[in-house]
């Protein structure tokens, strides 16, 4: 369901309005060499210049640029004084972030093991393996203005590292958009549409040539998440580490309901080792300030509702 209403933010680059200038301050220090650095963030880019106004070219380091990218420790430049930006935690748990426009600085952290693939565990090394274009393009997303979406399906959904969603979805074609209007590059965009390609090429022109057809201004009404029934809520407060487990109605599911686990009202569909185990009658997390929220499992036998819980984690300070 998309939620480009949740994705926009007010500011949006004063400046950076086609060719943007990119600057690399640093680079990481594991597995990745600087020549890989720069394909990744070249692909993460060129993801966006796709679907955007804006074309992307790294400039040397004395020339001014829009965008400032590096790879830091954990306590690092913006942390300390940032309400918004904790400081990074080594390997795993907060991967980057970024600012939004118009300061334009993405920060990843240098202590996680970057590459260019799927991220996966390394039974070898012992450390996820993290990949650079995926992480990149979801926080050149905030950089450009998006915040996180709603939307499941979408890169700029905050578990988007989690469920491997790796495209830009519908919901950020639309949130770019509304932030800074769409413009056709391509000069054939004119001739294709005398040809009839708006109707018969639809899913080409919507990409390439949105203005020329008028797909810019095609958004959908705002949505809001369903609205689930009010649980039982118990509040949990516990110790940062702590393995913490909820069990949803055992008896119940053996009347052949099913079972939805939901974090913060958005549903969750895959366990990630080290922090969030999803089985069919219960649930593990990690006690951890990414995991801090509230929980709610839902029995469902077709369309009825069969009971709820819900826990309300929080971490001792």
């Amino acid at each position: 369901m998309p939620s480009f209403s949740q994705l926009l933010h007010l500011r949006q680059f004063p400046e950076c309005r086609s060719s943007c200038g990119t600057r690399i301050l640093s680079f990481p220090r594991n597995l990745l060499s600087a020549r890989d650095t720069r394909r990744g963030l070249a692909a993460a880019f060129r993801m966006w210049s796709e679907v955007s106004p804006f074309s992307f070219r790294e400039v040397p380091r004395h020339l001014p640029s829009d965008l400032k990218i590096g790879f830091y420790s954990i306590n690092h430049t913006d942390c300390l004084e940032s309400l918004t930006h904790h400081c990074f935690d080594g390997t795993t748990g907060e991967l980057a972030h970024a600012f939004f426009p118009p300061h334009g600085e993405i920060h990843f952290d240098d202590h996680e093991y970057w590459i260019l693939g799927n991220t996966r565990f390394s039974w070898k090394k012992g450390v996820w393996l993290t990949d650079l274009v995926h992480v990149a393009a979801h926080e050149i997303g905030h950089a450009l203005g998006l915040m996180h979406s709603l939307n499941p399906n979408a890169l700029m959904h905050i578990n988007a590292t989690l469920t491997g969603k790796k495209t830009i979805s519908q919901d950020e074609v639309w949130g770019i958009h509304r932030l800074y209007g769409c413009k056709d590059r391509l000069f054939m965009c004119p001739s294709w549409a005398k040809k009839g390609f708006c109707e018969k090429r639809r899913k080409l022109m919507k990409k390439h040539c949105p203005s020329t057809c008028d797909f810019c201004y095609e958004f959908p009404f705002p949505t809001v998440p369903p609205t689930l029934p009010p649980p039982r809520t118990k509040t949990k407060t516990v110790s940062e580490g702590r393995n913490v487990t909820f069990r949803c109605g055992q008896k119940i599911i053996h009347k052949k309901g099913k079972v939805y686990w939901y974090k913060d009202k958005e549903l969750l569909e895959y366990s990630y080792p080290g922090y969030l185990s999803l089985n069919e009658d219960h649930m593990s997390i990690i006690a951890n300030a990414i995991n801090e929220g509230t929980y709610t499992c839902i029995v469902k036998k077709k369309e009825r509702i069969l009971t709820t819980y819900s826990w309300r984690i929080r971490l001792k300070h």
